[in-house]
Order: structure tokens, then sequence, then C-alpha cells
């Protein structure tokens, strides 16, 4: 279902060049995806017809290529982010902006209303937006930082189920290793967005991927190429990889950003 919502990405092309970039994007990946990795996926059955919240758990800047090549191509997919004042600056920003498929918020916050907006024009045109929980990558296969609470709040606010996915294999990329999305049983989103209900669907989505993540494997450490490619675009806060396993194994880092007022409709 396609909608001509100004509010959707990319609403500045025709709806034609948009399925055109947006099946285009999903095939190319997918192609080059399964020729560098080998790709496995859970819970296929578990994914929702109509639109739908996908909470996935947040391991590498390679996880929403991963989530594009595996996910069905229908409803329409689309990605929560990235942070960013200009998706036109930059080539990975570029070529994420081609596709059409990101939802972007700036990095300053001031734009959470109109973000809200944007989210509710996928609903409504029948997508589904897949979107990083905790708000950035953190280490360890098995491990999770607190989810944020907007999440919770857009699939609230539009009465759509939540969907905790696990994308596992990521912590350090190599040629031909195994990549393994399982999704999880949708958790229902109903009622107004207060403060108890988005804690409350926050709380049961954390514990939902805790699980869905229990029994992924250690992955070791790739050679030079897998090194580079790993780290190639994350973004560590700490500033590097190492501070935030140090950070990790003092203490969990929690973090959370509700878009607006929770009690406002």
């Amino acid at each position: 279902m396609t909608t001509d919502d100004p509010r959707l990405p990319r609403s500045d092309l025709p709806r034609w060049n948009r399925t055109v970039r947006y099946y285009t994007s999903r095939l190319a990946v997918a192609l080059l995806m399964r020729l560098l990795f080998r790709l496995r996926v859970e819970g296929r059955e578990n994914l929702p017809a109509g639109p739908a919240l996908l909470c996935f758990a947040h391991l590498s800047w390679m996880d929403p290529f991963l989530l594009f090549a595996t996910l069905p191509l229908r409803p329409r997919l689309y990605l929560f982010g990235p942070k960013e004042d200009d998706l036109r600056v930059g080539p990975r920003n570029q070529l994420m902006y081609w596709t059409g498929a990101p939802v972007p918020f700036k990095p300053a916050k001031t734009d959470l209303l109109e973000t809200t907006r944007r989210v509710q024009a996928v609903f409504s045109a029948g997508g589904v937006l897949a979107i990083a929980g905790e708000g950035r990558i953190h280490v360890g296969e098995r491990a999770l930082l607190p989810l944020q609470a907007g999440a919770a709040y857009f699939a609230l606010r539009a009465g759509v189920p939540m969907v905790p996915v696990a994308l596992n294999g990521l912590s350090w990329l190599g040629f031909r290793r195994r990549l393994r999305v399982r999704v999880g049983v949708p958790i229902e989103a109903s009622g107004r967005p207060t403060s108890e209900a988005i804690a409350a669907l926050t709380a049961r989505t954390e514990a939902a991927l805790l699980a869905l993540v229990a029994d992924a494997p250690d992955v070791a450490r790739p050679g030079r190429f897998g090194l580079w490619l790993t780290d190639r675009f994350n973004d560590w806060p700490e500033g590097s990889r190492a501070a935030a396993e140090a950070a990790a194994a003092a203490q969990p880092v929690a973090s959370g950003i509700l878009p607006i007022d929770p009690d406002q409709d």
C-alpha cells in the first residue's frame, strides 16, 4: 500500500520512483549479503502481515542491511534513523537517502513531534518500521542495553504490535560467517501511551529480546579485513569498542528518550 502522504520518506519523488528504488535496494542488498555471509531466519511466521514495529537488538552498523536482506519485501520496510541533520551529506547517508527507507531524526532532538508524525505516516501507509530499541550499539551477543521508551511509545500511539527481533553474529564480521535473525512473538500494544503503559511494554519487549539472544554463541575475532569491516561505520558513544567493552564490564549503560509527553495523544 502506497500513499502520497508528504511525511513519508522521499515523498518528493513520484510513487513509481520510490517503488523502484525500494525493490532495487532490497534485492541488491539481499544479493550482496548472501554472497558475503550465511543468513538464517528463525520465527518468520511471527511477522505480522500488516503494520508493525520491529524492535531489534543493535550490535553493528550492518544490522539494517541484515534486515533488508532477510525480511519480506511486503509490507514495505522502513528504518528509524539515522540520527542526522541532513541525510544528503556523506556517502553512507546519501546511499540510505536514495533508498527512501530511513525515517531520520535530528541529533539535537528538536524535531520530535515531526518525527512522531513521520512514524505514524509509515504505519498509516501499511508499512513496517524497524527501530534499534537501545538507541545505540552494544557489545556482547547475549547482552542488551536498557531499551529506550520511544519504541513502545510509537507502537502504543499507533496501536501496532511490537515485534522483538534478535540479530546475532554481527559482533565480529567475517566472510561466510553465520548471521542469525530471530523473530519473536508479537506483543500487543493497545491503549493510551501513558507512562505506565510505555514502561510495561518496554519491559515486556526487553524481556523478550533477552530470551531471544540467550543462546547466541560468542563470535571469534576475524582476520584483518573482518576487523576493518566490523568497525568501519560503528559509532561507539564511548569513542571505541575497547572503551565500550570496559564500560559494559563495569556497569550496563542505561539511556532513555521519550519522543514527546507520554500522556499526550
